[in-house]
């Protein structure tokens, strides 16, 4: 394959290429202090507020252009390579504002005005994927992007409404998109630092032996932290992002194969549809911005305590696939964390895949989040559980935990309090009193130890609750 050092994508219908590019420019940066588009705002710097967002458009199969809102904060210029950013000054036409514009003017849904393009953004891009929402999806598209002077009231009453003024003019952004695809892997060297994008898990294989130590980039959403708030140099950076084997998802007759480099956003979707009891664990999961970013393998590799994902995974046996060279091995994901941000990978070594089984046989699976907002937090405490029952005996207990210590777990001592006994109060008090066996959790701003326990252990009383309920039984458990 030919290498390419320049960045190509559109710009809000402009074809842009970019030679010399910083590695870790952000496309905020880009924006503002290159272009002098002061639109999209820096509130944060680290993907919280939701004030820098844009949208995303990219091709998917062939000719479908698909839309998402990412924050331009914590996003690295050259990943935009090949997609096409739009930014809220390309959304109006000539004197005539988009519907989503004219809808906030005339519901009242701004005031100080900070926030606004970002919610501008995010509701263009539900615009665009959701021809009918209902209040749900509102919300959930909202949920990235912070208001702390109008409320939301008016802003939703204008995602509502938006539908209901004059359609923009169409356009056909396939065209421009299709004219800067290409086979080739990107290749920039600014100043001494490189960024590589390879095309296929061969290239990258051999960049990572090449350049033991690059850092390793899929969706941003951790390491463009590692830049704007702990002003980290990165020497080479290597992208996951255009690695064709790393964005598959195929569902065989054993496993759903979730390639390490799908986006939240589009490898959620196939979990929940088998699981539904993980449903609103994931649909809290941060917000769409960083769903739409982030990645389940880099959620994995990345190794927080408090990730979100791992525990899910966990209790449902997810194996990992590694490649290191031209060698690949599997591994359990309960056995792929050593240490607090250590885990098994090997130098050259990266995730390639991640299997989820298919649910076989009749189990109840549930995930919880405690924290101190419903939408866009971090989890003080996320656990999961899955749940075989013969009668009323437990045939099968696993649970899993994040934020109880410095990787996510199994509470194994709880598992063994449970398992073959009755499933009823009496054993889940006693597993109550295992859990203070298996985690000693620390204190921290989001909580402290003492309530971290006793949420973990109420959580458990309340999954008791769930899973013996009548009318939530059909809905958590597989194939009844």
């Amino acid at each position: 394959m030919s290498d390419r050092s320049t960045v190509r994508f559109v710009l809000d219908g402009e074809l842009i290429e970019l030679r010399d590019v910083d590695p870790t420019r952000t496309v905020l940066q880009f924006l503002r202090e290159d272009l002098r588009r002061k639109g999209s705002k820096e509130g944060c710097a680290e993907g919280d507020c939701g004030a820098c967002t844009v949208v995303v458009a990219e091709l998917v199969g062939g000719d479908e252009v698909q839309f998402k809102a990412i924050n331009s904060c914590i996003q690295f210029l050259p990943t935009l390579d090949g997609k096409e950013l739009i930014t809220v000054e390309g959304l109006a036409s000539g004197d005539s504002l988009h519907p989503v514009q004219s809808a906030m003017v005339k519901n009242h849904g701004s005031q100080c005005g900070f926030c606004t393009p970002g919610f501008i953004m995010s509701m263009f891009a539900l615009y665009e994927t959701n021809p009918n929402p209902g209040r749900r999806d509102i919300d959930d598209a909202l949920a990235g992007n912070l208001c702390r002077c109008t409320g939301y009231r008016p802003i939703v009453a204008a995602a509502t409404e938006m539908y209901s003024m004059p359609a923009p003019a169409s356009i056909d952004r396939s065209v421009l998109l299709k004219q800067i695809q290409d086979k080739s892997s990107l290749r920039i060297a600014h100043e001494g630092r490189r960024f590589l994008a390879p095309r296929d898990a061969d290239e990258l294989s051999a960049l990572l032996q090449e350049f033991p130590d690059a850092t390793v980039l899929a969706g941003g959403t951790d390491i463009g932290l590692w830049v704007t708030k702990q002003h980290r140099e990165l020497e080479t950076i290597i992208y996951t992002g255009r690695v064709a084997e790393l964005l598959s998802i195929a569902l065989t007759d054993t496993h759903i194969d979730i390639g390490a480099a799908v986006s939240l956003t589009d490898a959620v979707p196939s979990i929940v549809q088998l699981y539904p009891g993980l449903d609103e664990m994931f649909r809290r999961f941060a917000s769409p911005p960083i769903r739409n970013a982030g990645t389940l393998g880099g959620n994995i590799a990345n190794g927080s305590p408090i990730g979100d994902s791992m525990a899910a995974l966990m209790v449902l046996d997810a194996q990992l696939v590694l490649r290191c060279g031209d060698a690949e091995r599997e591994i359990s994901l309960g056995e792929f964390y050593h240490d607090y941000m250590a885990n098994d990978l090997q130098p050259c070594e990266f995730l390639l895949q991640v299997k989820v089984p298919k649910p076989s046989d009749i189990a109840v699976v549930r995930s919880h989040k405690w924290s101190k907002r419903f939408d866009q937090d971090i989890s003080a405490v996320c656990t999961a559980y899955r749940l075989v029952l013969e009668g009323d005996t437990v045939a099968s207990f696993r649970m899993a935990c994040g934020g109880l210590a410095a990787t996510v777990r199994r509470a194994t001592n709880t598992e063994a309090a449970i398992n073959g006994k009755p499933w009823n109060e009496a054993t889940i008090q006693a597993a109550c009193e295992a859990l203070a066996v298996d985690f000693a959790p620390i204190t921290d701003m989001r909580a402290s130890a003492d309530m971290r326990l006793r949420a973990t252990q109420n959580l458990l009383r309340r999954f008791l609750a769930e899973s013996v309920s009548e009318n939530l039984e059909t809905v958590y458990s597989y194939g009844r």
